[in-house]
């Protein structure tokens, strides 16, 4: 009965993962109040996840990547490494190895959001599409995470739920050569390929890119408008969700603010659906002067475009333009809203941003430019250099460093070690206490802390000793190679529903009771399973994946071409040298 509740909420949290209906941690919290008050988890097995070592690590590795990444350190160097390259090929290259070093001690979607901006920047004057580079990208933030312990969170997850069991957890770099060669061949198929996988999407004029064209009109106010006089912003076309985007008064462009009051002769730039429209030609006193109208005449000399890309950890996550008084707050205008798995046009101001929405803003130079250091977003093509935090972000790249040589060292526990380092860095102004909490991802914390609990329901149902032994039941007369590779391809299939730490977690406490029943080295099996979850590069669904989608305007497909393939060949690569590195005897 136990084993069929378990196994029946592992089914139901694969699907409701999948769809994104609701919230990851509300699932986990609901999957660990079902298995308490079932009794197949005491409340302090429940819980103990959130209390282990490997969540302090996790939580100072975003503190410490939010301190490196505000302080613009890392966009500097970055600026300086990729400065001057004039081959793609070596661009491309370049920036994979770049993008990898940096992800084997930060956190990947960290390192990939950094590097978005800066990398469409470069492409766009070397004269190669986003779309050829932001994919190995994203890749090579991925396989670069295989190299150290906190590499990604995975690793971190897994090397905690081995502890747990009584086995000795993961050292810092004793998965570097195996990451590396990872890595390296990654980076080896992206040369040889890159021009036949990936798509060469040329970047077109802002209005056709963004879908808007047909949503954009001029209306021009006449002198006997019911209008004149009324705020721009609670005026009779407020209410017909027609938006101004811009007032064009007596040859000056205004971009229209709380107070802005409408006047005689103003011609305006709204954005609006069909039937809104429909209702302005109808209006009395209004005058509809353009149904369209150009590249040229939405981008002038004193009104700019941007685009902007959101980020981990920005404060704008999860809330609605309308929630963060966006135009208010920034005198920016939001004309559109690029998401990944699709065109978001119409009522943009009530839908709550996601990581990796591309946002095409609009405003005075003076506007555009002062977002360029913003650290709520990363405006695509600039690299954002915070020189009066130059200082502290050497001081905070050096605590850190610190603490992976104690750490790897074992001069002190590798969870003391970071979290002072985290404690320092915000001490000393690096980051401040409040943008600390906006850098932690807590659904992923939730995420991890729940599902290490959800392997300890599988073991102590009885659970994974009843997959185990299916599984051997299929592939046990092959050996027990094939039977760990049955595990590694089942997990790299469990990573496009769920993340790559929940899948190893699920997997983890089945494939190490098949290997106590196989007298195979539990060890070997686990790092199998952490690195098949690591380099799973099928779908988009990875964040990483996720925030290059957008900027490099791809399509689902893009990633089932490039990724399936390399998926194979690293899978293959693990099943090789896994057992070389941790025999299986």
């Amino acid at each position: 009965m136990e084993i069929a509740l378990v196994l029946g909420l592992l089914v139901i949290a694969i699907v409701l993962f999948a769809s994104e209906k609701i919230s990851v941690d509300i699932i986990t919290i609901g999957l660990l109040v079902v298995l308490s008050i079932s009794g197949i988890l005491t409340p302090s097995e429940a819980f103990a996840g959130f209390s282990s070592d490997f969540m302090i690590i996790l939580a100072s590795i975003f503190v410490i990547s939010g301190a490196l990444s505000e302080t613009g350190l890392l966009d500097k160097l970055g600026s300086k490494l990729i400065k001057g390259i004039k081959s793609r090929s070596l661009f491309i290259a370049y920036t994979m190895l770049i993008t990898g070093s940096f992800s084997a001690f930060m956190n990947n979607t960290t390192v990939t959001a950094l590097v978005t901006g800066p990398v469409v920047g470069m492409s766009r004057k070397l004269k190669i599409s986003p779309s050829k580079v932001l994919i190995p990208v994203a890749y090579s933030s991925i396989l670069g995470g295989t190299c150290t312990l906190i590499g990604t969170s995975t690793n971190v997850a897994v090397s905690g739920y081995i502890a747990s069991v009584g086995l000795e957890p993961l050292h810092f770099f004793e998965i570097f050569w195996i990451g590396l060669i990872l890595s390296v061949i990654g980076i080896i198929f992206m040369l040889i390929f890159w021009k036949r996988l990936l798509p060469d999407r040329a970047e077109g004029a802002f209005i056709e890119e963004y879908k808007i064209k047909q949503y954009l009109s001029e209306v021009v106010i006449s002198e006997k408008s019911n209008l004149i006089g009324e705020y721009a912003f609670k005026s009779q076309l407020a209410k017909w969700n027609v938006k101004i985007i811009k007032i064009i008064r007596d040859k000056e462009e205004i971009i229209p603010g709380n107070l802005t009051k409408l006047q005689p002769k103003d011609l305006l730039l709204v954005e609006c659906k069909v039937d809104d429209l429909i209702k302005v030609k109808e209006y009395t006193g209004l005058e509809v002067h353009a149904d369209t109208i150009t590249n040229k005449e939405i981008q002038s000399d004193k009104i700019r475009l941007m685009e902007v890309l959101i980020t981990p950890g920005s404060p704008l996550l999860n809330r609605s333009l309308q929630d963060t008084r966006f135009r208010q707050n920034y005198d920016l205008v939001v004309l559109a809203i690029h998401r990944f798995n699709g065109m978001v046009s119409q009522k943009i101001g009530s839908l709550n941003l996601k990581i990796g929405d591309v946002l095409l803003v609009q405003g005075t130079e003076e506007a555009t430019n002062a977002i360029r250091n913003s650290t709520e977003f990363s405006v695509m093509g600039d690299f954002r250099v915070n020189m009066f935090k130059e200082r502290k972000g050497i001081f905070a790249a050096g605590i850190f460093l610190l603490a992976i040589i104690a750490g790897s060292l074992e001069w002190v526990p590798l969870s003391i070690a970071f979290l002072t380092a985290a404690l320092v860095t915000v001490i000393v102004g690096a980051l401040s206490v409040e943008r600390a909490y906006e850098t932690m991802n807590w659904k992923l914390l939730i995420l991890i802390g729940g599902m290490s609990a959800f392997g300890t329901a599988m073991h102590n149902s009885g659970a994974s000793e009843f997959l185990a032994n299916s599984i051997i039941g299929i592939l046990g007369d092959l050996g027990t190679t094939w039977v760990l590779t049955g595990f590694v391809i089942l997990v790299i299939l469990l990573t496009q529903p769920m993340s790559n730490a929940a899948a190893a977690l699920v997997i983890l406490p089945v494939a190490m009771d098949a290997a106590e029943i196989l007298q195979a080295d539990p060890r070997s099996f686990a790092i199998a399973i952490m690195l098949g979850a690591s380099v799973s590069l099928i779908t988009p669904f990875e964040p990483s994946c996720i925030l290059v989608y957008g900027p490099g305007k791809y399509k689902f497909m893009d990633f089932i071409k490039a990724g399936v393939p390399l998926t194979i060949i690293l899978l293959v690569i693990i099943m090789i040298l896994v057992p070389i590195f941790w025999p299986l005897d």
